[in-house]
């Protein structure tokens, strides 16, 4: 179906097409550039995606957003960056679909995918999402582009690490329903301390508007975040409503009844006057907390609370935030936890809770945990009492910044603290065994990935 025409990319970016063409889709990384796309040829400081029109349309591009005048199909304007916040401002002009963003700390990306697939089961194939991460000044604003018109739900997130980003991303998302998952140190190196970090996340209720345009819409807030007043007054200004949601008996979305069985976790919740039976998949007191901030939003936008419910039933781990998978070693398997696309000291306490009920020997090879600013060594340090609660040794430790916690630990359980990832993998290959679970975990910039890799193909 085509997303936009060469005359509506013109009219709403005010600029030129070199002639009528259609794309089916939006691009500016020239590597994920598929038949039918729209490629936006973005400058930035280390490379200028002019350089890379050949190869755009040699998979398959059907045209370009630029600022010069390349032969091939395109419209021109004088700034692609600005060009594509203008795509995506018509883009959300056009839509009737009730739009979600999704902030936090920690659980942002886990929650806008469990939420897709709430929203998914009431309106299939036509729920929109951001893809992977895509949640800055660049992402949010293409996956507003990439938003088909008759799009019934859109589901965005959002992020930031300097005040001031999230104001600006929801001012051009305009969301019906603004998410806050939970308030945690990360970017600790931009705020001085956790009460700033809250104030930029409650920067998503800004854009809060209603249906029909009106300011207004529903804000959504952790319960038991000990920055909710906060994060409540940040809403105040904005939003129709505010929904709480929490362990707290006072949250409008809480769980009433919480049983560990052999799916996951069977959960009852109260969701505002009603009350909702399902099984979570997922494991950990984290993945509660989510759960519950999903059936809010999803009560927010108007979707089925019971289809949500199915869903979350079904859920399966995202790659680098939870998926779990086997890897061969000598006669048998050792399960790997994949954790390695983000870390800060709440989603490393949490994560490391998981990993203590696992079953088998605990094998953990722990990534530094980057953007901490002056609280980074006791930030790492304090990770000791979680390691030591999970059980887990040998313990790879991995990156400079983890020698504080390699001290803690040392004399107390078999760990080996190296400067890298390739190093971590060497290292790992001499001590998993059959029936091991290992989590992977530790901040993107570390590049454990690069392990996960290895091990998913069995190296």
């Amino acid at each position: 179906m085509t997303l936009w025409t060469a005359a509506e990319i013109a009219a709403a970016t005010g600029g030129t097409a070199s002639g009528d063409f259609a794309v089916t889709g939006v691009a500016f990384d020239s590597r994920e550039v598929g038949p039918g796309d729209l490629f936006v040829a973005l400058t930035g400081e280390s490379t200028d995606g002019h350089r890379f029109l050949d190869q755009a349309f040699a998979q398959g591009a059907a045209g370009a957003l630029v600022s010069a005048d390349p032969p091939h199909p395109h419209v021109r304007v004088g700034d692609t960056a600005h060009a594509l916040d203008a795509l995506a401002r018509a883009a959300r002009a056009r839509t009737q679909a009730t739009v979600i963003g999704v902030t936090g700390s920690v659980g942002k990306t886990s929650v806008k995918e469990a939420l897709f697939a709430a929203l998914d089961r009431a309106a299939p194939g036509a729920t929109h999402r951001s893809v992977k991460s895509y949640n800055n000044h660049v992402g949010v604003p293409l996956s507003l582009a990439r938003m088909p018109w008759d799009s019934r739900f859109a589901v965005l997130e959002m992020g930031m690490n300097h005040p001031g980003e999230l104001a600006a991303l929801t001012r051009l998302a305009r969301p019906h329903v603004a998410l806050v998952t939970a308030i945690a140190p990360a970017h600790t190196a931009f705020f001085p301390d956790e009460a700033a970090i809250a104030d930029a996340k409650g920067e998503i209720f800004q854009g809060l508007e209603t249906p029909d345009g009106a300011t207004g819409g529903t804000a959504i807030v952790p319960w038991d975040s000990p920055h909710y007043t906060r994060l409540a007054a940040a809403a105040a200004p904005y939003a129709a409503r505010t929904v709480t949601f929490g362990a707290g008996e006072d949250a409008d979305v809480r769980p009433l009844e919480l049983m560990q069985v052999a799916a996951g976790q069977f959960i009852t919740a109260r969701v505002g006057s009603r009350e909702l039976s399902f099984t979570l998949s997922q494991p950990g007191a984290h993945w509660v907390s989510n759960a519950l901030a999903v059936l809010a939003a999803v009560d927010a936008a108007g979707g089925d609370l019971g289809l949500a419910g199915l869903a979350l039933g079904e859920l399966g781990g995202l790659a680098g935030r939870g998926e779990r998978f086997a890897t061969p070693v000598g006669d048998g398997e050792a399960t790997v936890i994949d954790e390695s696309y983000n870390a800060n000291p709440a989603s490393m306490r949490a994560t490391l809770a998981v990993l203590a009920d696992a079953p088998g020997r605990h094998v953990a090879v722990l990534g530094e945990m980057r953007e901490l600013g002056d609280g980074s060594a006791a930030y790492h340090a304090a990770l000791a009492e979680p390691v030591l609660a999970a059980r887990a040794e040998p313990i790879l430790l991995v990156g400079e910044a983890m020698a504080p916690l390699a001290r803690a630990l040392e004399q107390k359980v078999n760990v080996v603290h190296v400067p890298d990832a390739t190093a971590a993998l060497g290292a790992l290959r001499g001590v998993l065994a059959a029936g091991d679970t290992l989590l992977v975990k530790g901040s993107n910039g570390v590049g454990l990935s690069r392990i996960v890799a290895a091990l998913r193909g069995g190296a």
